[in-house]
C-alpha cells in the first residue's frame, strides 16, 4: 500500500543538518513525517519544487509591529503579511508598544490580537509568533513568571532609549532584571548616559551626524557593562543589532554567557553614503556606521561570533521620516527584505547558504529554546522557506506590504528570492501572493512544554 501524506514537496534541494541534497519531504498533521519519500507516495497536495531550495522556515527574532499603539504605521496583521511575503515563517515581536508589554494582561492581549480574537476584531497574524516581556524598574520580580507564559520568547531590556518608553539604563536596575528568571534576555545595548551627552552633537537637518550622536563608545561601553553584569548574575544574554567592529572581540570572549545578533541593514548599508542618499530612511538605532565597522561585523559573521540575523523591523511613515534630523524617528522596515538581501550576500560570496540557514533558523532555535522550529527534521513543524537562488529581482517600495509602504532597499537588485512560505504544512505565500486566511499560532518553547 502506498504511503500517504497531507503534503509532499517534490524535486527540491533540501538544506538541513545533512547539508544540501535533493530530497522529497512528506508532511502529516502539520509536521514533517519523512525526509525522502518514494515516488509512489500519495498526498492531498503535491508542490513541485524543481529548481528551488527548501530551507527551514526563517525565524525573525526581532520585529516591532507597533500594536497596540501607533498602528497607523504597522499592526500585527500587516507586519505578518510583510513577513510571509518575505519568506519568514515566525517572528518575535518587541514590547515597546503602547501600553508597554510588561504585564501578563498585556501579553494575553497581544496573543488575542494575533489570533484575530482581540477587542478590535482585526484579522490576526499570518505567521507564527511570540512576544517579548519588557523589563522595567518596576517589574523585575514579575519577569520569572512572565517569561514562562505561553507565547513568550524571553525578556527585553532597553539600556539605551529608542522608540517608546522602555528604559533600564543603570547597572543596579539591569542587575535586578538579570537576577530574576532563567530564559534568555535580549538587550538593546547603548549607554544611555553617553547618548544623552551625544545629543549636543546633532546637526540640524544632517543625518550624517547620527553616528556621532549615538557613538561607537556608547555601544562599546554598554556592552562591556552588560557582559560584566551577566557574569555577576550568571544570566544568559542576547545582544541585539551589533553595530561596531569593537564589540566583536568582546563578544567572542564571552560566548559562554552571551550570543549576538546583526541586522541586514548594518551588514549592507554604509555611512555616510546611506545618509546622503536616503536621509531619514537610513536612520535607525544603533546607527548605520562606516565601512570599517561594517567589515568588522562581517568578520564577526565569518568567525561565528554573530549567532543570529534579525531584521529589527521598525517602521515609521514617510511623513514622519521626512522630518528634519534630529526630529525624524529612528527605525526602518526590514522583515520582508531580510531573506532577499541576505540571499544576495550568499550570491555574492559573503556567506554560504548553510551559514545563512544557521543564522536565521538554527541560531534562533538553539538560543531561545524553540520547540519544533528552525530545522528540517522529522517531528518538527512543517515550516519551510522555499527560495529560488537564481532569480534576479529588484526590491521596490511597491512590493512592501508594511503599512509604512517603503523600504531602505528600494531599487536594489538582488539574486535570490523567496518563492514560497509554508507554515505547519500550509502554503501561506506562493509567488508573491498570500494564500488563505491568517492562521498564525504562538511559537512553543522547550521550557513551557
Amino acid at each position: 500500500m502506498a504511503e500517504t501524506y497531507d503534503l509532499i514537496l517534490r524535486g527540491g534541494v533540501v538544506v538541513n543538518h545533512d547539508g544540501e541534497g535533493a530530497r522529497d519531504i512528506g508532511v502529516r498533521d502539520g509536521r514533517i513525517a519523512a525526509i525522502g519519500v518514494p515516488a509512489s507516495a500519495d498526498a492531498g497536495e503535491v508542490i513541485d519544487c524543481a529548481g528551488l531550495h527548501i530551507l527551514p522556515g526563517v525565524i525573525d527574532s526581532q520585529v516591532h509591529f507597533r500594536e497596540p499603539g501607533p498602528t497607523h504605521k504597522e499592526d500585527l496583521e500587516t507586519g505578518s503579511r510583510a513577513a510571509v511575503l518575505g519568506g519568514v515563517t515566525a517572528v518575535f515581536e518587541m514590547p515597546n508598544t503602547s501600553p508597554l508589554t510588561v504585564t501578563k494582561e498585556a501579553i494575553e492581549d497581544k496573543l488575542a490580537r494575533a489570533s484575530g480574537k482581540g477587542a478590535d476584531g482585526h484579522g490576526g497574524m499570518f505567521c507564527d509568533h511570540a512576544f517579548y516581556a519588557g523589563a522595567t524598574h518596576g517589574n523585575p520580580r514579575d519577569l520569572a513568571e512572565l517569561e514562562l507564559l505561553p507565547g513568550v520568547c524571553g525578556v527585553k531590556i532597553f539600556m539605551g532609549a529608542s522608540t517608546g518608553d522602555l528604559l533600564v539604563e543603570d547597572d543596579e536596575g539591569v542587575r535586578e532584571v538579570l537576577a530574576h528568571g532563567r530564559r534568555r534576555v535580549a538587550i538593546h545595548s547603548e549607554d544611555e548616559y553617553l547618548l544623552r551627552e551625544g545629543k549636543s552633537r546633532a546637526r540640524d537637518g544632517d543625518w550624517t551626524s547620527h553616528p556621532e550622536v549615538r557613538s561607537v563608545e556608547a555601544a562599546v561601553r554598554c556592552t562591556e557593562r552588560l557582559l560584566r553584569l551577566a557574569r555577576e548574575t550568571g544570566r544568559r544574554i542576547h545582544v541585539l543589532h551589533i553595530s561596531t567592529a569593537d564589540e566583536i572581540p568582546l563578544l567572542a570572549a564571552a560566548k559562554d554567557i552571551a550570543t549576538a545578533e546583526a541586522t541586514p541593514q548594518h551588514l549592507t548599508l554604509v555611512s555616510p553614503e546611506c545618509y546622503e542618499q536616503l536621509k531619514g530612511l537610513a536612520q535607525m538605532n544603533p546607527p548605520i556606521r562606516d565601512a570599517h565597522h561594517r567589515e568588522g561585523l562581517w568578520r564577526g559573521v565569518a568567525q561565528g561570533v554573530i549567532d543570529v540575523i534579525g531584521s529589527d523591523h521598525a517602521p515609521h511613515t514617510l511623513e514622519e521620516k521626512a522630518k528634519p534630523y534630529p526630529a525624524s524617528p529612528s527605525g526602518m522596515p526590514g522583515v520582508q527584505t531580510l531573506v532577499p538581501i541576505m540571499l544576495n550576500h550568499v550570491a555574492e560570496g559573503r556567506l554560504t547558504l548553510l551559514r545563512f540557514v544557521d543564522l536565521v533558523c538554527h541560531g534562533p532555535n538553539r538560543i531561545f529554546g524553540i520547540a519544533g522550529k528552525g530545522r528540517i527534521a522529522a517531528g518538527y513543524d512543517a515550516d519551510f522557506t522555499i527560495v529560488d537562488l537564481k532569480a534576479k529581482r529588484t526590491i521596490t517600495h511597491d512590493w512592501s506590504a508594511s503599512k509604512s509602504g517603503w523600504t531602505p532597499f528600494d531599487g536594489v537588485d538582488v539574486q535570490g528570492w523567496p518563492v514560497g512560505t509554508i507554515i505547519r504544512g500550509r502554503r501561506v505565500m506562493w509567488n508573491d501572493e498570500i494564500i488563505g486566511e491568517a492562521a498564525g499560532a504562538p511559537v512553543r518553547f522547550q521550557e513551557t512544554l
